[in-house]
């Protein structure tokens, strides 16, 4: 055999060699995922074989599937439609699903390890049981009022967020993103028109699809004085010292100086923890922030839960839906030392400080509880198909400790004069105690201001019943007592589900 082929045949038999062993790559290791594949039609023919389960909250079914007649049996729908998108998401035929439909994909699905014992029944009898049914912490009460708030307010406000949360146990009672958006259309076995409906979603400048309460983080204003405070009372400063306040303040290294939102607000040259709280003294906690420091103001901050970004909200201890981190920012000077005009501003929720509204709602949470934050979770429990068997119960249990029980008690009676006495006067109920704190955070130069307001309810007994945070995004002036009022509104309702509790 002459040179030239000789050089042929290697070639031929690398080829060989080489398609032989990508053979085994896609065989040995690639298998699996090319069989379940979302662009894998005969595994989409086969997923919409066995009816998906519920997702339910408060015993109603807030996704179900129903049969059809084309190829693929089983329709996914929300009947609520856009009230609970955020949470839920959606299941679609060729996208990828998101929310509660995406982490407990498998159990729905009935794919799931925990189901085996079903899947291995209908080997005899040839049925396709369904998948698991997924069973949510939410108060069909409270998503209704959060999501009628935010919807209906009275300044017109397009965008914001709602969260409301069971101190004692973490439980979310209420998830609301504005605007929402129905997921019906993103699952249409009609892959044009799902993609067509995603398209138009996405391209919506008011981002429908991004869910606000977990991953939007905003400057939380005068919200953050509450972390401020906390971290004052752990300073030797009590809710009856006296703080340096007056009209206007300018740091030094700043020629801008730092005035309150109207000149009736703490103009005495001191007052008390308590008034500057009650009244939200701008110049009182600039002043206060530059004297605690940057690191005691961060690591206040640390202890509440900002700068955590792992954090993520479904089961307990499991993957989650994604939890944007809080920030305060950078407060020091390229040496390292405090930079005292960028401190001031961060201590009344300027500068880069940023939050999330659950961050907001876990803060008023973790006061109204005696110091315990517990961690956050949406999904109460899995049920078999047939809804004999429970293969997962939420158990609640501490996330952190930020504040000891006695700062914490001063906060709750600082943060319930704001709602008797100050700007939260909008979230009081009638026979309730409810404490909080409005927060008003510029956003731009030519903007209207971002509206805030955290808080909590206790009963008659001092228990805690809900803890919640609003934001109105962009909502100018108004914006905080709007957000304290829609605040009010889902504590009541919360307050009138008993059972969700």
């Amino acid at each position: 055999m002459n040179a030239p082929l000789r050089r042929v045949g290697v070639v031929v038999m690398i080829l060989f060699g080489l398609l032989f062993a990508n053979l085994n790559w896609i065989q040995a290791y690639k298998a699996d995922e090319y069989r379940n594949s979302d662009y894998n039609g005969r595994v989409q023919v086969a997923e919409y074989e066995r009816k998906r389960g519920n997702i339910e909250a408060g015993g109603r079914a807030l996704a179900t599937s129903k049969e059809t007649t084309g190829e693929l049996k089983y329709l996914r729908t929300y009947p609520d439609g856009a009230k609970y998108a955020h949470v839920l998401g959606y299941k679609p035929v060729n996208l990828a699903a998101t929310g509660i439909e995406r982490i407990e994909n498998d159990f729905l699905a009935g794919t799931s390890d925990q189901l085996i014992g079903d899947r291995i029944k209908d080997m005899f009898t040839g049925d396709q049981t369904g998948g698991g049914n997924v069973l949510l912490t939410l108060s069909n009460k409270a998503q209704d009022a959060a999501y009628d708030g935010l919807r209906n307010n009275d300044l017109g406000v397009k965008r914001g967020a709602a969260v409301a949360i069971d101190p004692r146990t973490g439980a979310l009672q209420a998830l609301v993103s504005m605007p929402s958006f129905d997921p019906n259309p993103l699952v249409s076995h009609d892959s044009k028109k799902a993609q067509a409906a995603y398209n138009e979603l996405e391209q919506d400048a008011n981002g429908p699809l991004k869910n606000r309460a977990l991953t939007e983080t905003l400057p939380p204003g005068s919200t953050f004085k509450v972390v401020v405070a906390a971290a004052a009372l752990e300073n030797g400063i009590t809710k009856d010292t006296e703080i340096p306040a007056g009209s206007s303040y300018t740091p030094p290294t700043s020629g801008t100086p730092i005035r309150n939102a109207a000149a009736s607000i703490c103009p005495e040259a001191q007052v008390t923890l308590m008034e500057a709280v009650t009244e939200s003294c701008n110049t009182g906690f600039a002043k206060l922030g530059v004297r605690l420091g940057a690191d005691a103001i961060k690591e206040k901050a640390r202890q509440f839960g900002f700068e955590q970004d792992d954090l993520t909200v479904g089961q307990l201890g499991e993957d989650g839906l994604p939890v944007a981190a809080s920030h305060t920012g950078t407060m020091q000077n390229a040496d390292g030392g405090d930079d005292p005009a960028a401190l001031a501003q961060s201590s009344i929720g300027q500068r880069d400080v940023r939050m999330t509204p659950l961050q907001g709602a876990l803060i008023a949470a973790s006061v109204a509880n005696g110091g315990s934050q517990m961690r956050p979770y949406l999904v109460r429990q899995l049920l078999a198909p047939d809804r004999t068997t429970s293969y997962y119960t939420a158990k609640a249990r501490e996330l952190r400790q930020p504040i000891s029980g006695q700062v914490a008690s001063d906060l709750r009676d600082m943060m319930v004069s704001v709602v008797e006495n100050g700007t939260g006067r909008n979230a009081q109920i009638n026979g309730y105690t409810v404490g909080g704190k409005t927060g008003t955070a510029q956003s731009a130069p030519d903007r209207p201001d971002h509206g805030w307001f955290i808080g909590f309810a206790l009963d008659k007994n001092g228990t805690p019943i809900s803890a919640v945070c609003v934001e109105l995004e962009q909502a100018g002036s108004g914006g905080s007592a709007e957000a304290a009022k829609i605040a009010g509104r889902i504590m009541r309702a919360v307050i009138a589900d008993p059972g969700s509790r």
